[in-house]
């Protein structure tokens, strides 16, 4: 494992922002393979560009090929337009295939809505079988998914995890001694699926797809697998074989100052849930939470029983089980 450590943390060394930019864009067939869904994933473009689509009979999904300890993971997405309740597009990391009880997760869910409302999107991460502690959050955007095609990455090192959205970070996560295991820290595949997840992705299941409006297609494109590949059965070996030769092209990484008010301003304008300010859930927060002021008093005004602790005068929770997590879902989504 050290030798491993050593080659990704050169990976990343000096990485003061993110952009794909000099990044390689993989054709499907070398970096991926398709999970499920048989004729609902279709490639196109020269073999860069993958649908996946969502209807009666099955939802589809696409995987890595290798294993990843550490590494920048982006793709653009153009999600389906119109009615889309229950559907959840994802981009996601995760070893759950190869430690059920322990596995690690970091995910880009979008979370579809009925006609007339937005696209959400919803970030979480799981280390070492975590699912008791939910640490998700989820977002509005400044732009219609559905209309065009927009970049999506995630940054993992063995200290940070940064989640950008075209190239502007909406959420870091710092690994804190405290956290331990629930960093992720073991090897992970990438995955991109849509499926029908109608009984909690919209309202707490209050709306449901609605096939009538199938198939959904999500579109994915300009795919960067950029990290130290790990041998599935000798994981403390990377193929990571010239680090040199990765520092030639990766991109700076870290959130510069600039940056960072960019991210700011989207949690103040668009952050509707986050796990560290939930005082129905977490009488106290989890101690790798850092508290923002002006985001605890948004989230309180926007809702005063999840965040402030206040009475409900209308509306009606939802919740939905996923495992042995519990995720909580007021009306006002």
């Amino acid at each position: 494992m050290g030798l491993l450590l050593f080659f990704s943390s050169m990976l990343f060394a000096a990485f003061p922002s993110a952009s794909s930019r000099n990044l390689p864009v993989i054709p499907f067939d070398e970096g991926y393979a398709p999970l499920f869904g048989d004729s609902n994933l279709v490639i196109h473009r020269d073999g860069k560009s993958v649908h996946l689509s969502l209807d009666e009979r099955t939802g589809s999904g696409f995987v890595s090929h290798d294993l990843y300890l550490h590494g920048y993971f982006s793709a653009s997405i153009k999600l389906p337009s119109d009615y889309t309740a229950g559907v959840v597009v994802a981009f996601y990391m995760s070893n759950g295939d190869m430690f059920q009880n322990n596995h690690d997760e970091i995910d880009f869910e979008f979370l579809g809505n009925i006609r007339g409302k937005d696209w959400r999107i919803q970030t979480n991460v799981y280390g070492n079988g975590s699912t008791n502690i939910g640490r998700e959050e989820r977002y509005g955007l400044w732009f219609d998914p559905a209309d065009d095609f927009h970049q999506y990455t995630i940054v993992w090192t063995d200290s940070q995890i940064i989640f950008y959205v075209d190239n502007v970070p909406i959420r870091e996560v710092t690994r804190t001694e405290s956290m331990g295991g629930d960093f992720p820290f073991k090897p992970m595949t990438l995955y991109a699926t849509i499926w029908d997840a109608s009984d909690w992705a919209t309202n707490g299941g209050k709306y449901r797809v609605n096939y009538k409006y199938a198939p959904y297609v999500a579109e994915f494109s300009d795919l960067v697998l950029h990290g130290c590949a790990v041998d599935p059965i000798e994981q403390h070996v990377a193929t990571c074989d010239n680090a040199q030769s990765f520092e030639a092209t990766i991109p700076p990484f870290g959130v510069t100052p600039a940056q960072r008010i960019k991210m700011e301003n989207f949690r103040k304008k668009h952050m509707t849930y986050s796990y560290c300010y939930d005082k129905v859930r977490y009488k106290v927060p989890p101690s790798e939470c850092v508290i923002n002021s002006q985001e605890a008093e948004r989230l309180r005004r926007f809702d005063p029983v999840t965040f402030g602790g206040g009475r409900r005068h209308h509306g009606k929770r939802h919740r939905r089980s996923r495992g042995s997590q519990t995720e909580t879902f007021a009306s006002s989504f």
